[in-house]
């Protein structure tokens, strides 16, 4: 009897324990999902991190732009930062950016708090549309530079010029960068002064997106050109560490000089033995080409080589001649000043800023008389075979090859139309 009621009592015991022990652990899993399930809650609601990286949370934001003679000083006196911190941070973090080269009209975000009185937490400063500066004043002072994730998209287009090669971009949507870039990949081929209504074009080349956004143009992969029924490839190859263009035969697209000295502007005189001088009355010969052109639009060395005078003179007005090898020399005329650093002796480079156009001298308005001399005589240099640039080395041959291919049968599937501007779809090419 004792001992059925010892083991009812044992037997009582254990089920009591399980019940307790089975109790807990399930108030300790709902609590526990509870409180896991109120903790990925609150961090659900914390706010993510913006395109500067760093979380703005509850922060109130304002878009500015650094007005005409602001300082960087001005900027941070206007949300009470003081005297101390300002000279501590242009002090400490010149290294980061020099805050004396503020540009006016550039970008920038302030980010302060919410209270009676708002205190500054962080100011970004966009250098430009990918990178930036931020000064974050949250804790203690720091500075520290940023870019922006950017996303390259490669694009085609195909068209046919009606006006000029400028206007059926802009009249089309497409960046004007791209005409510049385009014209500074056949400088050596194209007389952008001559272009005419049916010249044609097509193009591979990158495009560059910020936040979903256009900001500018990338690489050209490739591209074509077809100027009164003459046709140019270009592919682009990247050779010893040099990224260059080169025709469907592997040659070079540059050559020793540049067509013209300014950037888009007009021809209003060309070389001539017999031509009507417009201040002297009477005819006269005119050895060199007139490109008109804005005062102070520079003037560029059509080829690399060394100055042999940069002066003035009665009729050149500023004028500077180079010397390019033993057979070529350019000069250029008329000039509003010569470029800081142009001297005799000076080497330069092809496409480097020797000058302002002008009309110092004998001259009627502002253009740059650019003349060139081959083996000591003034010559026309339209009418030059100039050599080319060194073409593709041997041993990359197999590997441009299939780049060229490549390049060349997406330029030709783009199919040219007598139309405006075609946007072609978005192709993938090798990058270069």
């Amino acid at each position: 009897m004792k001992q059925s009621r010892k083991l009812a009592l044992v037997t009582y015991i254990f089920y009591f324990a399980a019940f307790i022990l089975i109790t807990y652990t399930f108030l300790n899993n709902y609590i526990f999902k509870k409180d896991n399930k109120q903790k990925q809650e609150q961090i659900s609601l914390e706010p993510n991190t913006n395109e500067f990286g760093f979380v703005t949370g509850n922060l109130i934001k304002d878009d500015l732009s650094v007005n005409t003679n602001e300082t960087f000083s001005d900027i941070l006196l206007n949300y009470n930062v003081s005297y101390s911190t300002i000279d501590f941070i242009v002090k400490n973090y010149s290294n980061v950016f020099d805050f004396r080269k503020i540009v006016t009209g550039t970008r920038y975000h302030v980010y302060e708090t919410q209270d009676s009185i708002p205190r500054l937490e962080y100011l970004v400063y966009e250098k430009n549309p990918i990178e930036y500066v931020v000064i974050d004043l949250s804790d203690s002072a720091n500075v520290y530079s940023g870019s922006k994730k950017v996303e390259i998209k490669t694009r085609a287009i195909e068209g046919v010029i009606n006006n000029s090669l400028y206007q059926t971009m802009v009249d089309n949507e497409v960046d004007p960068e791209l005409v510049i870039k385009l014209s500074e990949v056949f400088a050596w081929q194209i007389d952008f002064y001559r272009i005419q209504k049916g010249d044609s074009f097509k193009v591979i080349f990158q495009e560059e997106y910020v936040n979903g956004k256009p900001i500018g143009i990338g690489n050209i992969l490739g591209a074509y050109f077809n100027q009164s029924g003459e046709s140019f490839y270009a592919i682009n190859f990247d050779q010893d560490g040099n990224n260059e263009f080169f025709d469907e035969y592997g040659k070079s697209l540059r050559k020793a000089f540049l067509k013209a000295p300014v950037k888009f502007s007009r021809i209003t005189s060309r070389y001539s033995l017999h031509r009507y001088h417009p201040i002297e009355h009477r005819v006269k010969a005119h050895l060199g080409t007139d490109y008109a052109a804005p005062v102070g639009t520079p003037i560029l060395s059509t080829g690399d080589g060394v100055v042999v005078e940069a002066q003035y003179g009665q009729f050149n007005g500023n004028f500077v001649k180079i010397r390019h090898n033993s057979v070529y020399s350019t000069q250029y005329l008329h000039m509003s000043h010569i470029a800081k650093g142009i001297h005799p002796g000076v080497h330069v480079k092809q496409g480097q800023v020797i000058g302002y156009v002008g009309m110092t001298g004998e001259a009627t308005g502002p253009h740059v008389c650019y003349r060139f001399w081959k083996n000591g005589m003034q010559v026309d240099p339209f009418k030059q075979k100039i050599p080319s640039a060194h073409p593709i080395d041997p041993k990359y041959l197999t590997e441009f090859d299939k780049i060229k291919e490549s390049v060349v049968a997406e330029l030709d599937s783009l199919g040219t139309k007598k139309d405006d501007i075609k946007i072609a779809a978005s192709v993938t090419m090798p990058n270069p």
